[in-house]
């Protein structure tokens, strides 16, 4: 079976759309410059509204998130300061995926801190370590939604706290939101309410939003123009940017449409959870992901046998496999994806 084939069945994650006709025709009809020179119009434009709509002074694009989240903690110290230490959830994005990253080509040592079941970090634990190391530039990085907590949204007061404890220490606030824009229209609040109580924001156009590709941070004009500087060094300065640029501005359009996606995820999760021998991640503020577990069976050998029913899912570390909904989705692909589960299960109960 030519799993490609079938979108609908492919829960991986939601950078697996794809852009649609209205994308690309933005993308052919893309007034375009050059953004090394700051002066592609589409790339300005792209910028400007995401920072209007995150309510910060100024945006950067660049070609992922996780590059966005590299130049944050770069941005951060003044010119000739040392790199600063990053402390970060031990199951978000940055300490599981980014470390590597940040260490090699930003000097950065990370620091992890334990997670509530909510995604926000232990308090009490993330203050020691931020007391251990006080005369240090910091970067405290939050979450939201938190990944390996099923994509749990947090609220503006959740991460206004998490933010008056780092200040308190004369730490920054990096808040990673690349699927800021799933928290806002679960919570019902403006993208701005989320984004204001952190020093600089990572937000993503290519996940639930569908661009082809695309991250920006934002933040000051200070903090934007350094990292605009650093950006170059990583070779992540791109010409004619305006043909990416134009379907992410198709994409600030659609936030909207996010409630379909945790409509979508929603249904799964009734779906699995009716399976015998299925167990779910619940999150208190649920968004677009769904976790689930068969007892007795790994991660990778549940994955495994969902692919063989030409059902695809990400094997996770924290004993769970990961379903992201998203506008390829529908409830024909729901219908299958517990059918594929339930046949997994059955199977696995066989053999125990």
């Amino acid at each position: 079976m030519d799993h490609g084939t079938f979108p609908w069945l492919d829960f991986r994650s939601d950078t697996r759309t794809v852009p649609d006709a209205r994308m690309r025709a933005a993308m052919s009809g893309a007034e375009v410059g050059d953004d090394v020179y700051g002066d592609d119009p589409t790339v300005t434009a792209l910028e400007e509204q995401t920072a209007e709509l995150l309510g910060t002074e100024a945006a950067l694009f660049t070609p992922t998130s996780t590059m966005a989240n590299l130049l944050a903690p770069l941005a951060v110290p003044g010119p000739g300061s040392p790199a600063p230490r990053v402390i970060a959830g031990a199951g978000s994005h940055i300490a599981f995926l980014e470390a590597d990253g940040l260490r090699r080509f930003g000097g950065v040592g990370l620091q992890t801190v334990e997670q509530r079941p909510d995604g926000l970090p232990d308090l009490d634990a993330l203050e020691d370590l931020l007391a251990a190391g006080a005369d240090a530039p910091t970067v405290v990085c939050l979450e939201n939604t938190s990944m390996m907590w099923s994509g749990n949204a947090l609220d503006a007061e959740a991460t206004r706290t998490v933010a008056a404890l780092a200040h308190r220490y004369g730490a920054h606030l990096h808040l990673d939101g690349a699927r800021l824009a799933n928290a806002a229209v679960a919570l019902g609040v403006p993208l701005r309410e989320l984004a204001e109580p952190a020093d600089s924001v990572t937000f993503s156009v290519s996940k639930g939003l569908g661009a082809p590709v695309g991250g920006l941070l934002c933040g000051t004009r200070e903090l934007v123009a350094r990292a605009r500087e650093s950006r170059t060094w990583l070779g992540g300065s791109l010409h004619q940017a305006g043909v990416v640029a134009a379907p992410a501005l198709v994409a600030l359009g659609r936030l909207p449409d996010l409630a379909g996606d945790h409509a979508t995820a929603a249904a799964l999760a009734a779906g699995l959870e009716s399976v015998r021998g299925v167990e779910l991640l619940r999150p208190p503020r649920p968004t677009n992901i769904v976790m689930a577990r068969i007892a007795g069976l790994t991660p990778d050998a549940c994955a495994e046998r969902l692919a063989a029913h030409g059902v695809r899912v990400l094997p996770l570390p924290n004993g769970y496999v990961r379903f992201v909904t998203h506008r390829s989705h529908d409830m024909i692909g729901v219908r299958e994806a517990v059918r594929a589960l339930a046949a997994v299960a059955e199977t696995a109960s066989t053999f125990r």
